[in-house]
C-alpha cells in the first residue's frame, strides 16, 4: 500500500497490466489507404475489406504480422516539424490506416478492433528509404520512432472510415 501523495490516506497500487489495459477512450479510424502496385498513388477510400493477407486492393498484402500497416494521426505534426515540412500527410508516409485517439504505441502485442475487424499490433513500422523523397532531406530520420505499427489481422471484417478503434 503507498500512500497519497495528495491526501496522504493510503492506496492500493495499480499493476503495470492494468494500467496498460486503460485507454482514456476508444479513437477512430480517420484514413484508409491502397497501395495498388509499388511506387504506383496511394488510393483514398472510404471503406475497405480486411482478409487475413491485408486490404483488397493493396499490392503489399500477406498474411503475418505486416499484413497491416497502422500509423496515429498525432504523429503527422510531429514528423512534419522534424522534417521542416509545413504539412505531411498519410499518402506521402504510405501506411494503410490512420487512427487517432488511441497511444498505438501502447498495444504493441495487444489487439485493436476496427469495426468488426480485429488486428493485433505486431511491431513497429520502420521508415523507408523513399521517406527522403516524399520529405526531402532528413525525412528518413523524422520518421524514426513515428514511423507507425505493423499488425496481423485477427478477424476479418469490412471497415469504414469513421469507425471505432479501441484497444
Amino acid at each position: 500500500m503507498a500512500l497519497d501523495p495528495v491526501s496522504g490516506q493510503g492506496r492500493r497500487m495499480e499493476t503495470l497490466a492494468h494500467l496498460l489495459s486503460r485507454h482514456a477512450g476508444p479513437g477512430r479510424l480517420d484514413w484508409i489507404g491502397l497501395r495498388p502496385a509499388r511506387k504506383a498513388p496511394m488510393e483514398v477510400v472510404a471503406a475497405a475489406d480486411l482478409t487475413e493477407a491485408g486490404l483488397t486492393g493493396d499490392h503489399v498484402a500477406g498474411p503475418g504480422k505486416r499484413a497491416i500497416t497502422l500509423l496515429q494521426a498525432e504523429h503527422l505534426p510531429v514528423i512534419a516539424a522534424l522534417a521542416r515540412v509545413d504539412l505531411v500527410t498519410p499518402e506521402m508516409l504510405r501506411r494503410n490506416l490512420l487512427v487517432s485517439g488511441l497511444n498505438l504505441n501502447a498495444l504493441r502485442g495487444r489487439t485493436l478492433q476496427i469495426g468488426k475487424a480485429v488486428l493485433e499490433v505486431s511491431g513497429p513500422c520502420a521508415p523507408c528509404s523513399r521517406m527522403e523523397e516524399a520529405l526531402g532531406p532528413g525525412g528518413y530520420t523524422a520518421m524514426r520512432g513515428h514511423g507507425g505499427w505493423c499488425a496481423r489481422v485477427v478477424t476479418p471484417g469490412r471497415i469504414f472510415v469513421g469507425d471505432v478503434a479501441q484497444a
